[in-house]
């Protein structure tokens, strides 16, 4: 049982990671999914996420097998 944790733009550059898998017992939402990816590190202001590619909030429930991925705001034209 896990959940597949990507890492995109400046985002993945800073962490030294494009991805990670973490197990996902006792994982309810997306900032549980980061805290276990990340353990003691803070998650960046305006960082945004999607689950199984869909933009997602920080409480947004994932469950098994789902990916999550987090990334910066982006801009452009």
């Amino acid at each position: 049982m896990s959940i597949t944790v990507r890492y995109f733009a400046s985002l993945r550059e800073q962490l030294g990671a494009s991805e990670a898998s973490v197990s996902a017992d006792g994982i309810r939402c997306v900032a549980d999914v980061w805290q276990r990816a990340q353990p003691g590190r803070d998650l960046p202001p305006r960082v945004l996420a999607a689950v199984n590619h869909a933009h997602a909030s920080l409480e947004d429930t994932v469950t098994d097998g789902d990916e999550v991925a987090f990334f910066p705001p982006v801009t452009g034209g």
